[in-house]
């Protein structure tokens, strides 16, 4: 599993728990900050973990603004808490990082959704977010 798919599920853990939570993402990160810092074998994975939550908490409404757009009567409230999650990392790597394909955002997310939400949540990830990708 390659540095970026890991950190991928640490910032899916992080944007979960604050959401379950409800606490402020910006709390969690500095929590998860704390852990990292006594796990240097990991370190390439929270570097990025936290390029995602540091660009969701920075550019929310925006991201929040375009999974609402496309997707298709489901209001954020209503989606799983995983799915909204997996929403908010991708259309993060699709609207700001330049670095990482369409594509492989979306290939990631989709696949998360198949591991960790319901057996409907990869269809629905992958439609909302080839949705933001051609709007953008």
């Amino acid at each position: 599993m390659s540095a970026r798919t890991k950190a991928r599920k640490r910032a899916l853990d992080i944007l979960f728990q604050a959401d379950v939570r409800g606490e402020e993402l910006a709390i969690m990160l500095a929590t998860e900050a704390k852990r990292a810092s006594s796990e240097p074998e990991r370190q390439a994975s929270w570097l990025y973990a936290r390029d995602i939550v540091d660009g969701v908490i920075d550019n929310r409404d925006a991201i929040d603004e375009q999974i609402t757009t496309f997707s298709k009567d489901w209001s954020l409230q209503r989606m799983p808490a995983v799915d909204r999650a997996l929403l908010r990392i991708a259309a993060w790597e699709i609207l700001y990082n330049d670095e990482v394909p369409t594509a492989v955002a979306i290939d990631e997310a989709v696949e998360l959704a198949k591991e960790f939400s319901t057996d409907d949540s990869g269809s629905f990830v992958h439609g909302v977010l080839a949705r933001i990708a051609r709007s953008s």
